[in-house]
């Protein structure tokens, strides 16, 4: 054995030899949530775990990184936290961890209703979790810390992303809307924006490490700038994002109607790297629901603002949510929501039925529509999308489109011998094969051939390849997790899919419904 071997040896066997144990990452909820669990997963790495095999029974350490938005939350925790009971009392030394929203709702509820459970914490002191994990372990009782206000922002704390090209960049946390419907106000805080030099290190930091797609967070996104005093801080960033010299792709989610200005219209429209995508969350068409729910907006507004996009972007695909069934809504205001649907021609709609939360003003209005009601109007809110997401998929038909080359998109892409890669306006693509290899992250070049409501597919062969920094980075990360020691395993995330949703899980717009 040469002497560098040897190193290597040494160094695999003391990196065991410090690790504590094995950890898992439950994430349900919005894209704010999984950033979350990055860095929940970047701090317990830090202190000495690794991640658990996909196919292990159960980790060391199990952390649920909760959402308070969905009606079931609460059954849907209690649930996990029962199965994983027995587990725990066969397994001495075993650890679970709630945090997130519901956490910061339920507080002392949890351990109450789940008392095997060791750690809590709340949305504001994520950076706690490995104190109040050794905490717990020496003290042998549950340890429940939730902060009022935000003790560091996430993106300062350790991080382990789980793609290798592609990254989110938080620049606000919390939010400052009142809608009656959505309680992450409560659980979040007031609005709290970064400063526009710490976001441009992070996003320089991360294309330093072959990162070259990039989406902005936060709970309103677009709002950014008021806790700064700039109102166009917005659309600077979006500018100094373009900047960037080896960032590809930018992206942003999710915005607020009101607060989309002329600025930010054209910024993304003469930047080129911020991507023609635009996820506008409409929850209504009805002007008279929009003011139930304290929208500061109304249905002209929004169809301005559509328009104005179109104008500027004329490729831009924009998707939005819509929720159905909120309290006092008529068949004449159901009404007013397909019409606005039809004019704008969303290329995808996240659409939920009405779900009430306790704490919330629209739990108590009068007027709770009946669930065979909503369910007959959501179902006919699905159709319709349905066809029109299927008509502007159909207008992509033998355009030529570079793709990003995604890891884990394409669920048949084995049993069909594709692969699947995100086009600009963020349209899924499975694709031929190309003869010579491709990784995540790497360029691909391909002829749109045929459309289906949720995707599109590229049958003949890849017109170009050109291979990244990105997929370098991949490969480079794959290599290291195959070593000993090192575990390859991902967080299970709980964001909603496309296509129809389910309406007995549906959530009010996600965690950020802007």
């Amino acid at each position: 054995m040469s002497s560098s071997d040897r190193s290597q040896t040494a160094d695999v066997h003391t990196a065991v030899q410090d690790v504590k144990g094995t950890y898992e990452v439950r994430t349900f909820g919005c894209q704010m949530n999984v950033h979350d669990s990055e860095r929940m997963a970047g701090l317990l790495e830090g202190a000495g775990y690794v991640r658990a095999p996909q196919d292990a029974d159960a980790a060391d350490v199990v952390v649920f990184n909760t959402c308070a938005v969905r009606e079931n939350a609460d059954n849907r925790l209690y649930g996990n936290l029962g199965q994983l009971a027995p587990k725990k009392a066969a397994r001495p030394g075993m650890q679970i961890a709630v945090g997130g929203c519901l956490a910061q709702k339920d507080r002392d509820t949890i351990v109450k209703k789940a008392p095997w459970v060791d750690v809590v914490f709340g949305t504001h002191n994520v950076g706690k979790l490995p104190v109040l994990l050794e905490r717990a372990r020496l003290r042998s009782e549950a340890q429940v810390e939730i902060a009022e206000s935000l003790e560091a922002f996430p993106s300062t704390l350790p991080t382990r992303r789980e793609s290798a090209y592609a990254a989110w960049v938080s620049i606000s946390v919390g939010c400052n809307n009142t809608c009656t419907f959505c309680i992450v106000p409560q659980l979040r805080g007031k609005e709290k924006d970064r400063r526009p030099g710490d976001i441009l290190a992070e996003i320089e930091a991360l294309v330093d490490e072959g990162v070259t797609e990039i989406t902005l967070l936060g709970q309103n996104v677009n709002a950014y700038g008021s806790d700064i005093g700039d109102r166009e801080a917005f659309s600077k960033l979006l500018r100094a994002c373009g900047r960037i010299d080896g960032l590809e792709r930018v992206r942003f989610t999710s915005p607020h109607p009101r607060d989309f200005t002329d600025d930010v219209i054209a910024a993304m429209a003469e930047t080129p790297n911020v991507m023609p995508q635009l996820h506008m969350p409409l929850q209504s068409g009805s002007s008279r629901v929009l003011k139930a729910m304290r929208r500061s907006y109304r249905q002209e507004r929004f169809l301005g603002i559509i328009e104005k996009v179109r104008a500027a972007i004329p490729e831009a695909a924009i998707s939005t949510d819509i929720i159905v069934g909120f309290p006092g809504e008529t068949e004449e205001d159901f009404a007013e929501t397909l019409h606005v649907v039809r004019e704008a021609r969303f290329a995808q709609a996240f659409t939920f039925q009405y779900s009430k939360r306790p704490g919330t003003p629209a739990a108590d209005m009068a007027g709770q529509i009946p669930k065979e009601v909503v369910q007959e109007r959501y179902e006919r809110l699905v159709e319709l999308q349905e066809e029109i997401s299927w008509a502007e998929n159909k207008k992509q038909v033998g355009r030529t489109l570079e793709l990003m080359v995604a890891e884990g998109e394409g669920r048949k892409d084995d049993a069909t011998q594709r692969l699947s890669g995100r086009a600009p306006d963020n349209r899924l693509v499975h694709f031929t094969r190309p003869q010579e290899p491709v990784r995540p992250g790497d360029m691909v070049t391909v002829e749109i051939t045929y459309a289906a409501p949720h995707h599109l597919l590229a049958e003949g062969p890849a017109k170009a390849v050109r291979r990244t920094r990105a997929g370098d980075a991949w490969e480079r990360r794959t290599a290291a997790e195959a070593a000993p020691g090192q575990q390859g395993s991902g967080v299970m995330l709980g964001l909603p899919t496309v296509g129809v949703p389910d309406p007995q899980s549906a959530a009010t717009g996600g965690c950020c419904p802007a």
